[in-house]
């Protein structure tokens, strides 16, 4: 009799708003996405890790003493994980997973979170352990931090474990609430692949995060969340700019949940645009091709607002839109984005779904 193979599944995520503000003990709006990374696999009897992605190939190490790889480091995640969890206390040998999902990597819609989430269930599922879902989410983190060199905040972890569908998931980074919110059934999201991977490690991200630590610093502030735009000026202009954003960002974040409880989507597209305006000039984390594909975007009748999602420095966008003309509104994105591109985008009409199970 054959032993069933363990599985897991996490979502990917898309960034509704609060820009680079989770790092910040800021607040954040996402949603899960119904697009994501499925891990399966099994115990070994030996004391190996075996990783397999049908994209990248396979790679198999000891599972004794675990460090980054300098090879193979899209394995880093399963591995930073697996020591992360045995950080805490837990025992885990060796297994086979095997990764899978229609979650296009480089895009800004998360696939780094969703494989760690879906690798730590795999792992708690298979050697029959339980986490709180919080603590699952802050183990994924410090692997990405650990093994992967991304300082990263908890939005993308926490949106694809929290995710309900037809819902945005609110997170304080500070007091660590989640709240549900209800997303209104006449909005619809269009996702647009810029056609510039995102390379968070390369250092960008890292030295906005080191930027906005030392704006907070000058302001003699815990974090930007406290900081007021009438201290801003007291900044350097460089300083100014990112602090800025911050700021700018988690006051949209609280709006936009008053919006959203009053179905305003026009007043909840408006703050997508002011947010994609602050990454452009402020905290210039955006590119040629995002802003194009923004500018695109708003062009189209039915479209409420647009700007990118994630990190930045390439990746996707986001556009809201009238639900009854999301799918035209998507093709004639892609059509008109490719003539003044040259690029084909990979352009989707995305349910928001659950979470990671």
């Amino acid at each position: 009799m054959s032993v069933p193979l363990v599985s897991a599944y996490a979502p990917g995520r898309v960034e509704l708003l609060g820009n680079h503000t989770d790092y910040n003990e800021g607040v954040v709006l996402g949603a899960a996405i119904d697009r994501g990374i499925t891990v399966s696999g099994e115990k070994r009897d030996d004391d190996r890790i075996a990783i397999s992605s049908d994209a990248m190939g396979r790679v198999e190490i000891e599972a004794r003493a675990l460090s980054p790889l300098t090879e193979h480091r899209w394995a880093n995640y399963v591995v930073g994980v697996t020591s992360e969890l045995r950080a805490l206390g837990i025992s885990l040998g060796g297994f086979t997973i095997q990764i899978s999902g229609n979650l296009p990597a480089g895009c800004g819609l998360s696939s780094s979170a969703a494989l760690e989430i879906a690798s730590a269930l795999f792992l708690l599922k298979l050697h029959h352990h339980t986490l709180p879902r919080l603590e699952i989410a802050k183990a994924c983190q410090r692997a990405e931090h650990h093994f992967v060199g991304v300082k990263s905040g908890l939005l993308d972890q926490v949106t694809s474990l929290f995710g309900r569908e037809n819902h945005a998931v609110f997170f304080d980074c500070r007091t660590e609430e989640v709240r549900i919110v209800p997303f209104p059934e006449d909005l619809a999201l269009v996702i647009a692949e810029s056609g510039k991977k995102r390379e968070l490690a390369s250092g960008a991200y890292n030295l906005r995060r080191e930027e906005t630590a030392s704006a907070a610093r000058a302001l003699h502030v815990r974090a930007l969340r406290d900081a007021t735009p009438q201290q801003l000026n007291q900044l350097p202009d460089l300083l100014r700019r990112r602090a800025a954003h911050i700021v700018g960002e988690n006051a949209r974040v609280w709006r936009a949940l008053d919006l959203l409880a009053a179905g305003d989507g026009v007043g909840f597209g408006a703050l997508l645009n002011e947010s994609h305006e602050s990454s452009r000039n402020n905290f210039e984390n955006s590119t040629a091709e995002l802003d194009q594909l923004v500018a695109t975007a708003k062009q189209i009748p039915g479209v409420l607002g647009a700007r990118l999602t994630g990190g930045g420095f390439g990746g996707a966008t986001l556009t809201l839109c009238e639900a009854e003309r999301a799918q035209a509104i998507a093709v004639e994105l892609a059509s008109r984005y490719a003539g003044v591109a040259g690029f084909n985008p990979r352009v989707l009409v995305s349910k928001i779904a659950d979470g990671a199970a």
